[in-house]
């Protein structure tokens, strides 16, 4: 069901080939907004493969498929100078690319906290810089970030920080952006069946489950449907603030 109407607006949504961010992105779509599917472009192909069957299932001319790596500011700024030319500006940003790479932080290698840092943090910055330049005034930014970045759980300093830091992030954002009417905000999952999260063990899945009122994992449309509210009219009274989506998992 529609509950939504973004006829006339563009959405731009990070890490939108699989997972959550093609949720996202293909209900943004089908509520009538253009999308831009972004994705990293890696070394096997992989991201690409899946972000041009997500665009063959979506109506042609509604989604404009374009590669960067969130990392590099160079790029993300030529992917925004890009979309502007293309379709003149962006109405929704969703910050939604990000990696897992788990390890206490005894064995954790620097490798893996640069990594994890660069591509769910510092990427989110290179795209709100980047981005706020080419985003219409009343737009919308909402940032994926996690109730790892609430709570903190072991084996997951790199991505517990770099959420904790897209969180503070948003509430600068809320603040600097407000003149404009752009609100700004973030959505924290609790766990959510995605192909990320197909390693972990059948008796730490239930062992999740059991502290879940709800009592089930979260389903990318669980995601998505938060995110398109705070990216609506409705929620145009919202900004700085972080909405945990936990199934009822307290923090």
């Amino acid at each position: 069901m529609i509950r939504y109407d973004f006829a006339g607006k563009v959405a731009l949504v990070t890490g939108s080939s699989r997972g959550i961010g093609a949720e996202i992105l293909s209900r943004f779509v089908a509520a009538g907004a253009t999308g831009v599917l972004h994705y990293w472009d890696d070394p096997d192909g992989v991201n690409k493969r899946d972000a041009d069957a997500l665009a063959a299932t979506l109506p042609a001319g509604k989604v404009h498929a374009l590669a960067a790596d969130v990392r590099d500011a160079g790029q993300i700024e030529k992917l925004m100078a890009e979309v502007k030319q293309r379709l003149g500006g962006i109405d929704i940003l969703v910050n939604n690319a990000g990696i897992l790479k788990d390890r206490t932080l005894r064995k954790m290698t620097l490798d893996e906290w640069h990594a994890v840092i660069s591509t769910n943090l510092t990427g989110v910055f290179h795209c709100c810089k980047y981005g706020a330049e080419i985003l219409r005034d009343g737009g919308r930014i909402v940032s994926i970030a996690s109730v790892a970045g609430l709570a903190g759980f072991p084996g997951q300093t790199n991505y517990a920080a770099a959420k904790a830091g897209v969180i503070g992030l948003t509430r600068v954002l809320g603040k600097e952006l407000a003149k404009r009417g752009i609100t700004a905000n973030a959505v924290a999952p609790g766990v959510v069946e995605t192909q990320m999260m197909a390693d972990i063990k059948e008796e730490m899945r239930a062992e999740y489950v059991k502290q879940i009122p709800m009592g089930r994992f979260a389903k990318p449309a669980d995601i998505a449907n938060t995110v398109l509210f705070l990216a609506s009219e409705e929620s145009g009274y919202i900004t700085g603030q972080v909405l945990p989506v936990t199934g009822g998992w307290l923090v």
